[in-house]
Formats: C-alpha cells, sequence, structure tokens
C-alpha cells in the first residue's frame, strides 16, 4: 500500500486504518481469531491499528497487544484512545464519575492502564475519544503534553470534536505554549457528510490528520441493506438500536440511499463495500479511513478498497443520492453538543 503523512506527525500510515472494536465480546471474543485477523491485515500492508480503552472494556486492547507481541509491535503506529467510563458497561448508568473523562486526574492514570494492556512502552497516538464539557480543554492538553514529553506518548488528537472546538483547542495550545491535536477522527461517510460543511475544511487549514470512523456507516452501506428486505440483525443494532429503527425517518432516508448506491455500484463494477471507502479516501482532507471488520472475510472485502479510484462521474451520482454536507440521521453523529441534548441551553428563561 501507499503511505500518507499523519497530519504534519512525520508518521507515515497506511491509506487504510485497521480499527480493533470489533475484536472482544462487542464482536469476536476469540482472541486467537482476531490476532489472525490483525495479522492478515498487517500482511496485507496496513501499518495503522485504532483502539479504545473503553471497547470491551479494555479487551480490545488486550488483544491488540498479544497479536503484536513478538516483534510486530515496532512496524505499527498504534492509536488508542481514552474518555469513556471503564467501570461500568457500555450504555449503563452508574459507576464512579472520576474513572472516566478528560481531566489530568484521569488521563495519567489511564495512560498506564492502555499502555499494560497493549504490552508497549509508548503509544504513537493518544486520542480523546469525545470532548467534555465540565474540563476546560486547556487541563486536557496540558495533561498531554507532559505525556508526550515523558515519552509514553508519540502524539496525541481528538476524535468526533466539532468543528468550533477542534478551533478552540488549536488557539488554546498556541496561547499556553502547549502541544496540540495533531489528527482527528470523525464520523464520515457517504451517508453522514455533515463535516464536509467545517470540520474538514478546519482540519486542513491547521494541518491535522483525519481518520474518519464507520466509513460503512455502521453496516448500513455493507450492501446487506436493500429495499424490500429484512433488516439484518447484528451486534451493532443492539447496541444502539436508534441508529437502525426503521420507524425514524432518518433511518427510512438511510435505507432509500443505501439501496440507491448500491445499484450504482453495480452499475460501476465494484462492490457497495469499495464504493463506500474509496469516497471517503477520495476527499483531500482524509488521512485513513478507520475499517473495523469482525470476521477474516469483511476484512477481505474491505482490503482492496485503497486501490479504488471512483471517477468525477461516479461521484456526481453519489452527490445527487446524499447531497454535500448532509447527514441524514443524527444518531449517527457519535456526539450531540449540549446546546442541542439539553433544551434549557437554547431557550431564554422567562419570569
Amino acid at each position: 500500500m501507499e503511505h500518507r503523512s499523519l497530519g504534519r506527525t512525520g508518521m507515515m500510515v497506511s491509506p487504510l486504518c485497521l480499527g480493533a472494536m470489533m475484536f472482544g465480546p462487542w464482536g469476536e471474543p476469540d482472541h486467537a481469531r482476531s490476532a489472525e485477523i490483525i495479522h492478515r491485515a498487517l500482511d496485507a500492508g496496513i501499518n495503522f491499528i485504532d483502539t479504545a480503552d473503553v471497547y470491551s472494556q479494555g479487551e480490545s486492547e488486550e488483544i491488540v497487544g498479544e497479536a503484536l507481541a513478538g516483534g510486530r509491535r515496532d512496524d505499527v503506529i498504534l492509536a488508542t484512545k481514552f474518555h469513556g467510563p471503564m467501570d461500568v458497561a457500555m450504555g449503563q448508568a452508574g459507576g464512579d464519575p472520576n474513572q472516566r473523562g478528560n481531566s489530568r486526574r484521569w488521563i495519567v492514570r489511564e495512560v498506564e492502564n492502555s499502555l499494560r494492556r497493549l504490552k508497549t512502552d509508548w503509544i504513537d497516538l493518544y486520542q480523546v475519544h469525545r470532548p467534555e464539557r465540565e474540563t476546560d480543554v486547556e487541563e486536557t492538553l496540558s495533561a498531554l503534553t507532559d505525556l508526550q514529553r515523558q515519552g509514553k506518548i508519540r502524539a496525541f488528537g481528538s476524535s468526533t470534536y466539532p468543528a468550533y472546538e477542534t478551533v478552540e483547542a488549536q488557539w488554546v495550545a498556541e496561547r499556553r505554549g502547549l502541544g496540540r491535536f495533531v489528527t482527528e477522527q470523525p464520523p464520515y461517510s457517504i451517508l453522514v457528510r455533515g463535516i464536509e460543511a467545517d470540520l474538514l475544511p478546519v482540519t486542513e487549514r491547521y494541518g491535522m490528520g483525519v481518520i474518519p470512523w464507520s466509513p460503512l456507516a455502521g453496516g448500513w452501506l455493507s450492501g446487506r441493506f436493500r429495499l424490500g428486505q429484512d433488516v439484518p440483525d447484528s451486534n451493532r443494532a443492539k447496541r444502539m438500536p436508534a441508529r437502525y429503527d426503521l420507524s425514524l425517518p432518518g433511518n427510512q432516508a438511510k435505507l432509500e440511499a443505501a439501496d440507491a448506491l448500491a445499484v450504482l455500484a453495480e452499475e460501476a463494477g465494484m462492490s457497495l463495500v469499495h464504493l463506500a471507502i474509496a469516497f471517503v479516501l477520495a476527499h483531500p482532507a482524509v488521512t485513513a479511513p478507520i475499517i473495523g471488520p469482525r470476521t477474516m472475510e469483511q476484512l477481505e472485502t474491505q482490503l482492496g478498497a485503497a486501490d479504488v479510484v471512483l471517477t468525477t462521474d461516479v461521484l456526481d451520482r453519489i452527490d445527487e443520492i446524499v447531497p454535500p454536507g448532509v447527514t441524514l440521521s443524527r444518531e449517527d453523529l457519535g456526539y450531540v453538543p449540549p446546546a442541542l441534548a439539553d433544551p434549557f441551553l437554547r431557550r431564554r428563561r422567562t419570569a
């Protein structure tokens, strides 16, 4: 595979990043089979792996660490993330409020846990998994800068940050003499194009690497979602039912678009999987989309997408199906800004 610069870090990565979210109880629970998928990806030329502490409550990191043991660690740009609660399962309330978040207290503790699980002395890219209103971004940047100077991490970035918070973080880093976010990991696919309007131009302005998650829109662009057919069952749909409930208008629009895109892919002589990933790769701001296979078969169907170049005619047809800058369902954004989630932040109080 060709290699692309990861922002301005000087690190060179493959145009596809192997996402490890589906390794562990969330997807493939067998460690040996997960390791086989990782090794196959490395043998195919992928040198970039992304995971997170919260994926299967740390088990994904453990699987990646086991797979890279024995001499393969040095050949990989290894990325992980922090923010989510580590003492309760995903979607459950409760737990210690200090075992999560973007505070210095949690960052300096959790990086040690990730290093242990990953069986490594350093993390190439350490990312804030989500913004947090309760923590000043200066606090977060300061802690990450210290970890970088200590050699525990090589670079740091953000994930699912809106454009305005991305700009704020850049300004704070400059004013305070701190390290800055050098990458952003947003949701981006043919069905989730909102970041084209603001975030992607911002990342280009600041020379940030962009590592989009869910280029297949959570499976909607796998070719399995077609009009007139039952919605496929999956672990992802059980964890995030709002993204797959066809009674919601946004999901119905996704189904119609996915069907039209499948027809377009057939006419273009390629799979919908290749069409979807190649679309994300075609944006000049994008470094490497994250593919997240659960099985070896899924990995094999996605690997060839790095070699696909979409013609102008095909890209124009995609724009007709889902216009630039349009996200069909807000549920796919991965983060709802507080101003939208809390009605009292957008309603003037009256006596």
